[in-house]
């Protein structure tokens, strides 16, 4: 029996340790015996997450706390107490403090596991339904009843058990939508698709008849990818990917049912496996702590040496045998050697406190309070999307106050991840969008205007625009609508007004206007024509965006959308006909004026026609027939119940919604989306329906994705390809493809140049393409597509490789420029981190154009920077690049005109040679050159790339480093970083779970670190060096007892009151100190920067600031003891009326010690102090008047009372004190008057009214150059975060490393001081 339990074990451990699954079904096995399932050795569905039992949870949890040495010391000590031959007090009573310290973290740790236990219990008992052969029919079950191999059915609105394979949906076209907020917390909706040819035409599924073999991966926590195939009992295989898995925890949205096949289960499915609990790091002031730590056992040693040496002596030096030592049983006493070894061990009993026990616990209790205060500070808390500070990271608060580096992601973190349509360019020709350029220079005025003056005639704008306005309250009215539009609308992500609205270019929408494109048919015969059709299709059906009705709401939400009807068909999108959340109602009529002169630049090459004015926006609301996006109105035929309006784009990305609202506004409307084919509705009203072929889905190699369609009238196969500007232009051939001929050779190298200049305006690059596929040419393509998808082994790479065969010989259609405008206050942070001596590095996928663009917006790069851009192909030339810089800035430092000076260098850097930079023979080169650099900017750079710059910075440099990102290839940097930090964006929740700390805005860093994180660490580290003090303060008073006492091991102070000392009498002040104290004001902490970089480097944690307060807690131990000594000396009093005037005085002592410590006394600082106190003599007189046998033979009885009773207790205890904490107090006078610290003089602006501390803020920055820093020298372009009313130059001056090309490499040196270039 046990042999075969054995062999049945290793057979499951083998099956589940397979590479690759082979799955069947469990109905024909339905009511057999465990034994006989096949699917019988991988785990079931229910989850346990707790770490105890009821039973063994006491020696569980003391096995997990024993992972602490400090614990293992003190039980120890207590253990060894218990040997009488070493024992220094009653050995029960030595167990006390101990056992307090474990039964409170095993009571913490109790309560946290039962809360696991509880959702568990929840979780496990959640119903389901799971098809039963018995029955005939889907029964409802349990999740914990969920097995691999069973047939799950989730309606609408549920939560998927299990991990599931999709076999059948209620969707004719096999989709089901989910929504996996639950995983990453990405509200869109995601389609999964059937397995190819399983169940899609059959209107009902029977999971009976399902006979296949389901072959799949082992399994893994890659939430992005899934490899399987189903073999058929004819042995032909359908491959599977993620795109048919429905992963545990996520939801059904819009889709009546969906039935699958469970391939994991339980702890085995991808949600699990991504479920690592709270993080838990080592900070940097814990990891000195421990060093501290180890001086204090060597101190101890040396103490315990002395102790047993000098009992040696003493025992050697005696005449005679004195009565009060005990003989051992047969009558003879130990040798002075032998005593002398018994008694060093009984002195590491008596001097154990030296080692602080409640110094741990006292932390965790300091950093719980620590969190509590910066997660509800009201300034890190984001009302517009409910979005309060988080903290994951439990205790490395204190690291946030020691920061050197920061490594941030642009897109999303230091942007708003709003994505606008700004420009674009089709066959060569650039369409500014001038119009779209004033609405949002419009609207970020009323944004950043507390009060606009609607009647106001604004002037008119040198493009051509005239507006005038309504009355005031129409304004509020729409103004209003909006606000409510917006919030309505929020639960889409990319869904806002500035994303969605875009008012088309005047002189492109009369190219869309003419019957030549309008109407698919008639654009046939046109090839002009034609690829303005194609540049639209191309933006509307090349995405992943899920397309769905705004009628269909999800189970979760609350309200209903605001949705506007309308009988029109082709109801426009266009920001001049919404009837809502539109802001061009705040117009009355929108009139074209002819310009009387052009330039090429501004017309982009084409010529300018007279417009007639189009009609007032009432008059369109009323005329139903008259399109915005075309003249041409379509039949009533036409006319369907789908308007633009109440549909809702679900993207993955904001680019992807950006364009196809752009591709909408000019009534190419994306109305639906099944796996098999898309459906466009063009401006004259037909629908085009397009049969996908196959969809070659973007990856971060290929930087691309495509879609292949078969067009419904010409029956051509067409590839639509869209990707980052170098990754299409590259399959072009050179950037300006001079293999190409005739007109596609222009055209390249127009949107080429157009590219470049969109780059320099800071816009975000995507080219289209297109190209005809033959027939004999696609069939044998798909061959090796449908091979390549059904492997196993290398699949990504195959897949990858059968996309790239397909994407060669693509012609250009177009380009697309996209703003991503900067978050709020962004430049007035990183002055600041800069300020505080912060070195701000910024890792983009971004070209270095714009890269370069929002550096000087966000105030990355200044004026007057020496900004050095590498970009090289070759190790040899990177080489030869840092050593040639690398000699003029050590050049620039040794010249002694530069004493007193700082080059301001920064370095922008591109993502291959930064590859050349960081290999291992040129890192030491690189980081040298970095260190001498304000500001790098990484281009180009892939996830990869970003986690290995923070890794070799950080263990080159020896540097706190903290990452700040807000998308999922921003987690290898997080994770890298010694802090990480998410930002709730718009692109899910991958950072924020990977991170340590969550914040919404990237302004929110500046009082995260330079406020609470000086306040962290300050506090901390003084409490720490406190403890230290105060435990050898008291415990030198039993060591310096011990040269009178014979070094006996015997004490002057009954051992309950030593142990209420530490636990109870002195335990609390530094707690609160440490939670509450603030050195600085906030206010202060805000207006001076500078004062961060006193936690930066060794910070005030140091070994020399330790080694003074130990000097100062064996100086105050000496007072306290010997000043007691004399005044008793040839006194008849008893060992404990001496030792109580000394532990009254240590406690003054080391209470007014905290006291000079405290910088910002509160009511509750003073209520503790002061209670304190109380507590000291409530306890202490009551323990000296009845508890007189606790501790035999010692007699404490009333001693506390007789003293109290004699003046000259009151004297000693005055004297004592005062004479103890003079040269400290002292010492702390003559440093703050003779050489004060910034710190203090931050404290003396915090004693001045507000408006004289503002007025010397301004003067010391302005000493200490920190001044205000000059704006951006780039006037134009305008700057992402501020747009101007009058039209940009998108041909900047400004030089870039597209200016310079080489064969080898490009090294541009920008040295401009003056702010009009």
């Amino acid at each position: 029996m046990v042999w075969g339990t054995l062999r049945e074990a290793l057979r499951g451990q083998r099956a589940r340790e397979k590479d690759l699954r082979n799955l069947v079904s469990n109905l024909p096995y339905e009511g057999l015996k465990k034994g006989q399932q096949p699917n019988r050795f991988f785990p079931g569905n229910a989850i346990k997450t707790t770490k105890y039992t009821l039973l063994f949870f006491i020696p569980v949890n003391l096995f997990e706390q024993f992972h602490r040495l400090a614990n293992i010391y003190f039980v120890g000590l207590a253990i060894l107490n218990f040997f009488p031959i070493v024992n220094a007090f009653q050995p029960e009573v030595a167990l006390i403090p101990i056992c307090i310290i474990l039964s409170l973290t095993a009571l913490k740790d109790a309560c946290e596991d039962f809360r696991r236990y509880q959702s568990d219990k929840k979780l496990n008992n959640t119903p389901c339904l799971i098809y039963s052969r018995k029955l005939k029919a889907f029964t409802e079950k349990c999740w914990k009843d969920v097995r691999v191999g069973d047939f799950v059915k989730v309606v609408c609105n549920e939560i998927v058990p299990a991990d599931l394979l999709l076999l059948h949906t209620s969707d004719p076209n096999g989709v089901c939508h989910i929504e996996t907020s639950n995983l990453d917390g990405e509200t869109n909706l995601k389609q999964r698709r059937v397995v190819s040819g399983f169940c899609i035409s059959d209107p009902e599924f029977d999971p009976e008849s399902f006979n296949s073999i389901v072959v799949c991966e082992r399994p893994n926590n890659n939430l992005n990818h899934f490899k399987c195939y189903v073999e058929r009992p004819d042995k032909e295989k359908v491959g599977a990917g993620i795109e048919s898995l429905l992963l545990r925890g996520c939801t059904v949205r819009n889709t009546d049912y969906a039935m699958g096949f469970v391939v994991y289960a339980g702890h085995e499915t991808k949600s699990m496996l991504n479920n690592n609990g709270p993080r838990y790091k080592r900070s940097k002031l814990e990891r000195r702590m421990n060093m501290d730590v180890i001086f204090c056992v060597i101190l101890l040693f040396a103490m315990c040496f002395i102790g047993a040496l000098g009992h040696f002596l003493w025992l050697r030096d005696l005449p005679g045998v004195p009565p009060y030592l005990v003989p051992k049983s047969d009558g003879v006493l130990n040798s002075p050697i032998l005593s002398g070894f018994y008694m060093f061990f009984t002195m590491i009993i008596l001097l154990q406190v030296l080692i602080p026990i409640s110094l741990y616990i006292s932390i965790e209790l300091v950093k719980i309070g620590q969190i509590y205060f910066i997660t509800n500070d009201i300034d890190l808390y984001n009302e517009e999307t409910d979005s309060p500070m988080q903290c994951k990271a439990l205790n490395i608060t204190e690291d946030l106050g020691q920061i050197e580096y920061i490594f941030s992601d642009k897109t999303g973190t230091l942007t708003e991840n709003k994505m606008v349509f700004r420009r674009c360019s089709i066959l060569g020709t650039e369409y500014p969008h001038k119009e779209n350029a004033i609405r949002l220079a419009v609207l970020e005025e009323e944004d950043s205007e507390d009060d606009i003056i609607f009647n106001q005639q604004p002037k008119p704008p040198k493009t051509g625009w005239s507006l005038e306005t309504e009355d005031t309250q129409n304004h509020k009215e729409i103004r209003h609508k909006s606000t409510m539009t917006g919030h309505a609308q929020s639960d889409v992500a990319f869904s806002s007004p500035l994303e969605t609205e875009v008012i088309p270019d005047r002189k492109l929408l009369e190219h869309i206007s003419c019957p030549e494109i309008t109407s698919s048919s008639s654009s046939i015969s046109s090839g002009k024509t034609d690829s303005y059709l194609d540049f639209f299709l191309a933006l509307a059906i090349c995405n992943t965006v899920v397309v769905s009705m705004a009628t269909a709401q999800r189970q979760r939400m609350s309200g209903l959308l605001y949705s506007h009807q309308t009988n029109n068909p082709q109801d426009t999108s266009s920001s001049q006909a919404k009837n809502s959340g539109s802001l061009s109602h705040m117009f009355k009529f929108l009139q074209w004026e002819p310009k009387r002169s052009r330039t090429s630049s501004e017309d982009s090459g084409v010529e300018e026609k007279c417009f007639t004015p189009p009609q007032k926006i009432e008059e369109l609301k009323e005329n139903t027939d008259l399109q915005t996006c075309s003249f041409y109105t379509p039949t009533q035929s036409d006319k369907a119940v789908i308007t633009s309006d109440n549909l809702r784009y679900e993207a993955e990305s904001p680019d992807e919604a950006a364009l196809v609202h752009a591709a909408k506004a000019y009534g190419f409307i994306l109305l639906a989306r099944t796996p098999d084919s898309v459906t466009v509705r063009l401006p004259s009203g037909e629908d085009l329906v397009l049969e996908v072929l196959d969809t070659l889905d973007f990856d971060p190699y290929r930087k691309r994705m495509s879609v292949l369609v078969r067009h419904p009238i010409t029956d051509e196969n067409i590839l639509y390809t869209k990707g980052a500007d170098y990754a299409i232009m590259e399959l072009l051939g050179t950037p300006y493809a001079e293999h190409l001929h005739g007109d596609q050779r222009n055209i390249a190298a127009d949107t080429q140049h157009h590219l470049d200049c969109y780059g320099k305006e800071g816009l975000r690059t995507l080219c289209f393409t297109k190209k005809i596929v033959s027939d004999k040419a696609f069939e044998n393509w798909s061959v090796g597509r449908q091979s390549a998808l059904a492997a196993i082994d290398n699949k990504e790479e195959l897949v990858r490789q059968s996309a790239a065969e397909l994407e060669t010989n693509l012609s250009l259609i177009g380009a697309t420029g996209i703003e991503d405008r900067l978050q709020e206050n962004v430049p007035d942070t990183i002055v600041a981190l800069r300020e505080a001596g912060i070195q701000v590095w910024v890792l983009t996928g971004d070209k270095p154009e714009t890269a370069v663009n929002i550096g000087y917006a966000c105030r990355l790069l200044e004026d007057d920077d020496l900004v050095i851009n590498m970009s090289c192909k070759s190790k040899i030339t990177c080489t030869s690049i840092l050593d040639s810089t690398l000699e003029e800035v050590r050049r620039y430092g040794e010249d002694p005109r530069n004493v007193d000076t700082t080059q301001c260098i920064s370095l922008v850097i591109d993502g291959h040679t930064l590859t050349l930079a960081l290999s291992p023979d040129l890192q030491d080169r690189f980081m040298e050159l970095a260190k001498h650099c304000r500001t790098v900017l990484c281009c180009r750079v892939t996830p990869l790339q970003k986690s290995t710059v923070v890794k070799v910075v950080r263990e080159k440099l020896k540097v706190m480093t903290l990452a700040v990102g807000d998308g999922a290839n921003d987690v290898n940097m997080i994770q890298a970083a010694d802090i990480g930090i998410g930002i709730t964006g718009q692109e899910g929740m991958q950072a924020v779970m990977a991170s340590d700390f969550v914040i919404s805005r990237f302004k929110h860093l500046k009082k995260l670190l330079l406020v609470h994180g000086h306040w962290c660490y300050t506090r901390l580290a003084t409490m720490i060096i406190y403890f230290f003090y105060k435990n050898v303060a008291n415990v030198n008073l039993l060591f310096w007892y011990q040269f009178y006492c014979g070094f006996s091991g015997t004490t002057m102070i009954d051992y309950w009151l030593l142990i209420f000392f530490n636990l109870f009498f002195t335990s609390a002040p530094p707690i609160m100190f440490a939670i509450m104290d603030k050195d600085i004001s906030a206010e202060v902490l805000l207006g001076v920067p500078e004062l961060y970089r006193t936690g930066q480097g060794a910070g005030e944690y140091r070994f020399s600031t330790f080694l003074l307060s130990m000097l100062d807690a064996f100086y105050q131990s000496l007072v306290c003891f010997f000043i007691p000594y004399f005044a008793y000396l040839d006194s008849e009093i008893d060992v404990f009326t001496f030792g109580t005037p000394l532990n009254t005085v240590s406690l003054f002592t080391i209470l007014l010690h905290l006291s000079i410590e405290i910088k910002n006394w509160t009511v509750v600082h003073a209520v503790i102090m002061i209670g304190s106190v109380i507590t000291y003599f409530t306890v202490t007189l009551a323990y000296s008047s009845i508890c007189i046998i606790c501790n035999p033979p010692s007699n404490p009885y009333w001693i506390l009372q007789r003293q109290m009773a004699d003046p000259v207790f009151y004297l000693i205890c005055i004297i004592t004190t005062v004479v103890a904490l003079l040269p400290r107090y002292l010492f702390h006078v003559l440093r703050n008057s003779i050489s004060p610290s910034p710190l203090t003089q931050a404290r003396h602006l915090d004693r001045l009214d507000s408006t004289a501390r503002s007025q010397m803020i301004k003067e010391w920055r302005d000493f200490r150059g920190g001044g205000q820093i000059k704006r951006s020298r780039l006037s134009t372009p305008p700057s992402p975060s501020q747009e101007t009313r009058s039209l940009p130059n998108i041909f900047p001056l400004s030089p870039t490393s597209s200016d310079i090309n080489g064969d080898e490499f490009a090294l541009n040196v920008i040295t401009e001081s003056s702010p009009n270039t």
